[in-house]
């Protein structure tokens, strides 16, 4: 979810889609996906808070212990904090797919509890990651959450990884500082809104002005967000933060985001060179990450160890992919497309995207 800072031409050959979509389409799987999404799509708010909050509770008090303690135990605590803290962060996806009358005012209480705090809020991600979804936009120039990384230069995977860990630092820096003096000058607003209001990957990627509903959540979201960031900065700046503390956050933050950018070099193959997909195509350069593996709990939580079914059920909520997995599993049979977006593990998975790099 977070923004690289590769140029153009390291993107290689990523380019505007023309003609017939690359692959065809799995008739069967198609027809199973769509009568599992129909069985599949209604929320459980019950889910949706419990999970949201106990995460969210869970990260804030271990960060306060990772900042009262010490030694092993404080960095324990920190592993705690990134992890938890990740996971509610991760809802962000949820709320970009979600009917949000099916959630009321979910979006509001994560904004409040995660999105803020954590200078992330929804409106950075909302009306951005739909258009990974489209049809006509995934693997092209004009998918904001795309990058060819296995056709690109070995180093760019671990660049990629990098800007990740900067993150926190970019934030704080875009709300206190390029939030406010974008409200004096137009030229810098249109700046921040194209280029520096989206979690994104792909730097070719310009967001367009928001407009109706978004831009009324974009308005909040982003004053509460900058106002944050400014008190953060005058805490530490006058002592009233020790800087100890303020490090120990952003390190945790810092975690957090490292964590979902080393998920985000495995939720697709990332083969494609800039042509339209089929649905299915799209599917098979997607990546499930199923049980009986466990770490995937981890590093890839609220359902993103199901990326590839995710692509294929965007409106099911994290919470029921799993059911979904096991009626496509048994649906399907062994020689149907939909098991080989299956794989083991991370680290396969890293494995396959370098040994790209190496022979791009």
């Amino acid at each position: 979810m977070t923004s690289t800072t590769l140029s153009p031409r390291d993107v290689g050959a990523a380019a505007p889609a023309r003609g017939r979509p690359r692959g065809g389409d799995d008739a069967a799987l198609l027809r199973v996906a769509a009568e599992a999404a129909r069985d599949f799509a209604a929320p459980d708010p019950r889910i949706f808070w419990a999970d949201m909050l106990a995460s969210a509770t869970l990260g804030y008090a271990a960060l306060v212990a990772a900042i009262l303690l010490h030694g092993a135990a404080a960095w324990g605590a920190g592993v705690v904090a990134a992890l938890a803290l990740y996971r509610a962060g991760s809802f962000i996806h949820e709320l970009t797919h979600v009917k949000h009358a099916q959630l009321r005012g979910f979006r509001l209480g994560w904004n409040l509890a995660v999105g803020v705090p954590l200078l992330a809020p929804s409106f950075m991600y909302e009306g951005v990651h739909t258009l990974h979804h489209a049809r006509t936009r995934y693997g092209t120039i004009d998918d904001p959450e795309y990058l060819p990384l296995a056709r690109m230069k070995p180093w760019t995977v671990p660049l990629f990884v990098l800007t990740a860990a900067l993150a926190p630092i970019a934030l704080i820096f875009r709300f206190a500082v390029l939030t406010p003096l974008s409200l004096l000058s137009p030229r810098l607003r249109a700046t921040v809104v194209a280029r520096y209001s989206a979690l994104a990957i792909n730097p070719a990627f310009r967001r367009r002005p928001p407009e109706g509903a978004l831009a009324r959540q974009w308005r909040w979201q982003e004053a509460g967000a900058s106002l944050w960031a400014i008190a953060l900065v005058l805490l530490v700046a006058t002592g009233t933060l020790p800087l100890r503390a303020f490090l120990i956050g952003l390190g945790v933050t810092s975690a957090m985001m490292v964590v979902n950018q080393i998920r985000t070099l495995v939720a697709h193959l990332w083969e494609n060179e800039g042509e339209a997909m089929s649905v299915t195509a799209q599917y098979l350069d997607s990546v499930n990450v199923p049980p009986p593996t466990l770490l995937p709990a981890l590093w890839a939580p609220v359902g993103l160890r199901y990326h590839a079914l995710h692509h294929l059920l965007p409106s099911v909520p994290y919470h029921r992919l799993g059911a979904a997995h096991r009626r496509l599993v048994t649906a399907l049979g062994a020689d149907s497309p939909y098991h080989a977006a299956n794989h083991p593990g991370l680290p396969q998975l890293v494995a396959r995207l370098v040994r790209g790099t190496l022979r791009g």
